[in-house]
């Protein structure tokens, strides 16, 4: 489900591996509201990033301004003012998270297998910190928070099991990606800290906004990845159709 209202920002690139062949990157496909914008910001950033400072530092920046936004969703309980910690935290995972990958292509030093395998692992250990923190936080319950964990886990899945078939990363959907996300998120978090938490009723169960935002979110992630499997799977079996009719091997 590529929805592009923006053009596409598409890298690819090679690399070396240990055996002297050439390993090809995915094709990065990112399509969300904010890509080119960003894209050059990124850009910018990485010409002036200190020759000290390499992609493996920026990914553990990234996970550590993922555990500060956890512990400062936590600490809301407690404090609201925390809640500013949280967002601080999710720009910080933002800067490592989208700096990593751009800076290892700028600099011309990516390692395809064991890079893409680190990043995206943190990445997938970044979110369970921050969801985690949103569950037990004074704003959302956790049932609503591991809920929109599963959605976005199972759209993950979803990105690699496309990449694997197809040769290429879609990162965004509809338009959004993760940094569409985390900037929603910081944009809930600080109007529940000017709102405070309100119950709501929803089919006589009283609830809070941010747990049925959260129920909505992941039901959206479950939808997007049902349309784009099949539409996927569509894809796949004319191409094989084609492919069988100029006599060719599937690949």
């Amino acid at each position: 489900m590529t929805i592009t209202s923006f053009a596409p920002n598409v890298v690819e690139s090679t690399t070396e591996t240990t055996a002297g062949s050439r390993a090809a990157s995915p094709v990065r496909v990112q399509t969300n509201m904010v890509a080119q914008a960003e894209r050059r910001f990124l850009d910018w950033l990485c010409e002036r990033m200190p020759a000290g400072i390499g992609p493996d530092h920026l990914t553990a920046i990234g996970l550590g301004g993922a555990a500060l936004a956890g512990i400062g969703y936590v600490a809301t309980a407690w404090r609201p003012e925390f809640v500013f910690v949280a967002c601080l935290g999710l720009v910080i995972n933002w800067f490592g998270d989208s700096l990593d990958g751009s800076l290892a292509r700028h600099r011309g030093i990516e390692r395809p297998r064991i890079g893409f395998f680190i990043d995206h692992s943190v990445d997938c250990l970044s979110v369970i910190m921050i969801l985690a923190g949103v569950g037990a936080s004074g704003y959302a319950t956790m049932d609503a928070a591991l809920f929109a964990l599963v959605g976005y886990l199972l759209m993950t899945v979803h990105v690699f099991l496309k990449n694997s078939v197809t040769g290429r990363l879609q990162l965004t959907f509809v338009n959004c990606g993760p940094t569409e996300i985390r900037m929603t998120l910081i944009l809930f978090s600080l109007i529940a800290y000017a709102i405070g938490v309100r119950e709501i009723v929803v089919a006589g169960t009283r609830t809070w906004p941010y747990s049925v935002l959260l129920y909505l979110f992941g039901a959206l992630m479950i939808v997007v990845f049902s349309i784009d499997t099949i539409k996927t799977a569509s894809f796949l079996r004319d191409e094989e159709r084609e492919l069988d009719r100029r006599g060719e091997v599937t690949p």
